[in-house]
């Protein structure tokens, strides 16, 4: 394979599992498969693939999850890391999967990070209804998505600190940060329309990642769609630099 080592994608990928836990996690062989009747988030319900050598009876194997995925009322969907192997990936070639939502795993040392040293102090909140209702502000999700994410929110096992900044009494930024061991992880990052450009996001990160620091991470990783290039740039300004991508697959739909 070409690209990141194997084992350190197995590491971000055993951290995303701990960090966004699905409601219901089930094993094939070593393939993951996740399903969450609460959100509909692609990363809560898909298969995931942790060994490129388990191809044994793919066909039997993907019916099988099919029917998980339909009981579940969710579609079949597959996401795809360096772990998945060109082997699978010609499977699905074949089968006429398409291919959506390619995504990079970004990460940044914290030792000598100057910007986080020096980010102001903010006290996460501790009230989850609260910063639910600030982070579906500054998404605009639906209502209907609020009791999936506070499910979400409550299985997480790690340290999490909940982040919302606050611009004339309204929430502008907001994210979820996980400190899992020397691991920070950063989610749900989203400014509010109309106040995106101002920094906000940026200050709201480096103070997230100062709490982690000072709780003992030393590199804080996250997930962010190739396509989405104002996210990237932001990342990429704070030093993050990529580790390896990741993409969806689902089957043609005559045969959904």
């Amino acid at each position: 394979m070409t690209g990141p080592e194997l084992p350190l994608v197995r590491r971000f990928e055993a951290a995303g599992f701990r960090a966004w836990p699905a409601a219901s996690v089930h094993y094939d062989g070593t393939w993951v498969v996740r399903l969450t009747a609460g959100h509909p988030a692609k990363r809560l319900n898909s298969v995931n693939p942790l060994d490129p050598g388990d191809l044994t009876g793919l066909n039997e194997r993907v019916g099988r999850a099919a029917r998980r995925f339909e009981a579940y009322g969710r579609p079949l969907t597959f996401r795809l890391t360096p772990l998945s192997g060109d082997p699978l990936q010609a499977y699905f070639d074949e089968q006429r999967w398409s291919v959506f939502d390619e995504s990079l795993v970004m990460r940044l040392p914290l030792a000598g990070a100057a910007a986080v040293d020096a980010a102001i102090d903010q006290i996460p909140l501790k009230d989850i209804s609260r910063f639910i209702g600030a982070a579906m502000k500054v998404h605009g999700f639906e209502p209907a998505l609020r009791p999936g994410l506070s499910e979400i929110i409550g299985a997480i096992r790690a340290e999490v600190g909940l982040f919302v900044l606050e611009a004339g009494g309204e929430p502008v930024a907001s994210l979820i940060c996980v400190q899992d061991g020397d691991l920070a992880g950063l989610f749900e990052i989203g400014t509010a329309a109309g106040q995106r450009g101002k920094g906000y996001a940026w200050r709201t990160i480096l103070s997230a990642l100062k709490w982690a620091k000072l709780r003992g991470a030393r590199q804080a990783w996250l997930q962010v769609g190739v396509d989405n290039g104002p996210a990237l740039g932001l990342y990429r300004s704070l030093g993050f630099q990529d580790v390896y991508r990741y993409h969806y697959r689902q089957p043609p739909e005559s045969d959904r």
